[in-house]
């Protein structure tokens, strides 16, 4: 069943953000467009300077692009992995843009970031392997503690790798953190990109350098990236199967249907901006969904939503404008585990936000639950205390009742 409510938010200024908003360039999304004053800042000889060894980078590691591309695993973690491999093989500083695999000659990198501080003057390039198919070339230059960046990003397609955009900018943030991350960001242009957009792109750059356990980086796979930080509160509220305190679930339901159901949930927000859909989901579909994943009994849950005893339905209102999130999310990763005498894990990470430039937001314990089955309930997430620890500021919850009614109460 389905209801449509009308609301009277500051929709159009709402769409005027999104149109505007788009994700930085140092992952595998586009980057984000901002103006800059002066488009024309040395790209020539920038792209000179860069084209230097790209044929030999190229003769490197084609040949591992063309098989993956035949076998249709160019997004493959082990195609990536074979790939910063072989780069590293023949001398270069290599890791891929999820930072799941370790960094080959890191001692590289650290050495440059050691004359940085020392302003010595330094050059380095890294690689960035993406999974698109392709990946960024990072010429490093530094001079009196500056650094300047000239990023190349490299596409393969029908068994050719090509350039395909080639930008500079001198650094605004860098940090080699204590947590092993090189972390910096800038305002970049390029010829092609200013011919589309007339604008610059804004960076955020964060590679691993220091290498971290692969029992790690399995276990972050696992149970942390499924969930993740994008439309829920799930790691950054505390909470417990004894309290679940402010954990949305409404927010869990839509990240966990299509794991449970193989598909998207068929409750989306309606065309018409003007008006918020309502719908009634039956009880046993809902929970079937949110009680894979947790252990609540009906009476918790109900407790936690909006839900019609007499029809035996759970009210629930999809996502709208008022509640969209700028589009830049960090990830947590796990630093440690410790396995517990009742069966289940608890999962030390933390939280690395490249867009803010760093690699340590907070420190949370999420305990999980491993099933016979293979799959897997959370039990708890706690916020480790720490007088460094930053507020989140990426999260956009859900309307309130009261919110609701005042945008969307009037017929």
């Amino acid at each position: 069943m389905k209801e449509k409510r009308r609301g009277m938010g500051m929709r159009l200024c709402m769409i005027q953000i999104l149109l505007s908003c788009t994700i930085s360039g140092c992952s595998d999304m586009p980057p984000e467009e901002i103006q800059v004053d002066d488009p024309f800042i040395e790209v020539q000889e920038a792209t000179e300077n860069s084209q230097e060894n790209a044929e030999e980078i190229i003769e490197i590691c084609v040949d591992l692009y063309k098989e993956a591309a035949e076998q249709n695993k160019i997004a493959d973690l082990e195609t990536i992995r074979s790939i910063v491999n072989r780069l590293g093989e023949n001398g270069y500083s290599a890791v891929d843009s999820r930072n799941q695999i370790n960094m080959t000659e890191p001692e590289k990198v650290v050495e440059f970031c050691e004359k940085v501080d020392a302003q010595e003057e330094a050059e380095i390039t890294i690689f960035e392997i993406s999974y698109l198919g392709g990946f960024v070339k990072y010429d490093l230059h530094t001079k009196g503690g500056n650094v300047d960046v000239v990023r190349s990003y490299y596409k393969y397609e029908n068994g050719n790798m090509k350039r395909e955009v080639i930008g500079n900018y001198q650094a605004e943030y860098w940090n080699y953190t204590e947590e092993g991350y090189l972390m910096f960001s800038g305002v970049w242009f390029s010829e092609e990109l200013y011919v589309l957009t007339l604008s610059g792109a804004e960076e955020h750059t964060a590679l691993r350098v220091q290498p971290l356990d692969e029992t790690y980086r399995e276990l972050s796979r696992k149970y942390l990236n499924p969930i993740s930080f994008e439309r829920n509160n799930m790691f950054i509220v505390d909470w417990s199967e004894e309290d679940f305190g402010d954990l949305n679930f409404y927010d869990m339901y839509d990240i966990l249907y299509p794991k449970v159901n193989g598909q998207y949930a068929p409750y989306v927000a309606d065309d018409n901006l003007s008006v918020s859909a309502v719908y009634q989901i039956p009880k046993e579909e809902f929970e079937s969904v949110i009680m894979k994943y947790f252990n609540i009994d009906s009476e918790t849950l109900q407790s936690k939503t909006i839900y019609d005893s007499e029809n035996l339905t759970y009210e629930y209102k999809p996502r709208g404008f008022e509640e969209v999130e700028y589009p830049e999310y960090p990830y947590s990763e796990v630093v440690g585990f410790t396995e517990n005498n009742d069966g289940t894990i608890t999962l030390t990470a933390n939280v690395v936000f490249p867009y803010a430039g760093d690699s340590k937001v907070y420190s949370h314990e999420v305990v999980v639950r491993p099933l016979e089955d293979g799959g897997v309930q959370y039990v708890s997430n706690q916020i480790i205390p720490s007088e460094d620890n930053y507020e989140e500021t990426w999260h956009t919850p859900r309307l309130t009742l009261e919110e609701w009614e005042e945008l969307y109460g009037g017929e």
